[in-house]
């Protein structure tokens, strides 16, 4: 996997910055991860959303275990769902919604799923808004080409839940399969504008811009985590799961303008 090499120090400031000034002793220290885990590869499935703030996390749960690889995969929900559900070799998802995840605890696929972190919806259109996209409205505007996620996708359902809620009716001229696909083809050039998270927004600068179009505050995505039940590498995929719900990896998710769960 890639590895980002200022994660650590920017984790690091982070953490600090948590505690503060307090002074610290034993009984206050958080120990995000699980130490001393045998060699293995922990299969991480994880929404396309995630992508910068799970490599992070795999980087630093690597240098807590030099033994273990983690691998994360990057899709959307739905489809890394499906996967999961036809027996593909995960050992923990994270979804970027419940809807995706329900499914799977309801045929014990998966074990407890704890929420983790929320994103938000933003408009997003090409460095410097050059159409002058500057709400919901504008995205249905003739000329402008529009693209969305597919709605089965939680980015999709998002989208669907905002335009509705605002009484806005488009015909995008694709429907992707991730979040991720929707960022390729605005900054590609291949499309005018979409909507993806305000995660997307932060973590591309120079690629896309990003407009917060009126009620984006009231469709928030809540994004679940679990261990796949069955998994060959429970233990460090509950490692894993322990870090990014610690203070240490909420600060990465908050750092990649996650909301708190």
């Amino acid at each position: 996997m890639s590895r980002l090499p200022q994660a650590l120090a920017v984790l690091a400031v982070l953490a600090l910055a948590l505690t503060g000034c307090a002074p610290s002793n034993a009984a206050d220290t958080v120990e995000p991860t699980a130490t001393g885990l045998e060699p293995q590869t922990l299969s991480v499935y994880a929404a396309a959303s995630l992508t910068g703030a799970f490599d992070e996390m795999a980087a630093l749960l690597e240098r807590e275990n030099p033994a273990v690889d983690v691998q994360v995969s990057y899709d959307g929900s739905s489809t890394l769902a499906t996967q999961i559900a036809a027996g593909a070799p995960a050992d923990v998802f994270a979804s970027a919604d419940q809807k995706n995840m329900q499914p799977l605890a309801d045929d014990a696929l998966v074990g407890p799923a704890t929420l983790f972190a929320g994103n938000t919806l933003r408009i997003a259109v090409a460095p410097g808004n050059p159409l002058r996209i500057e709400n919901l409205a504008d995205l249905a505007r003739a000329g402008v080409i529009t693209v969305l996620c597919a709605a089965q996708v939680p980015c999709g359902a998002a989208s669907a839940a905002l335009l509705s809620n605002a009484g806005v009716t488009l015909s995008p001229a694709s429907e992707e399969q991730n979040v991720t696909a929707v960022v390729t083809k605005i900054a590609s050039g291949e499309a005018d504008a979409g909507l993806v998270y305000a995660t997307d927004v932060a973590a591309n600068p120079g690629r896309i811009d990003g407009v917060t179009p009126a009620g984006a505050s009231e469709v928030v995505g809540h994004y679940p985590i679990a261990v796949v039940a069955g998994s060959a590498h429970a233990e460090a995929g509950q490692a894993f799961v322990d870090l990014v719900l610690s203070p240490a990896g909420q600060a990465v998710l908050s750092a990649h303008g996650f909301l708190a769960p």
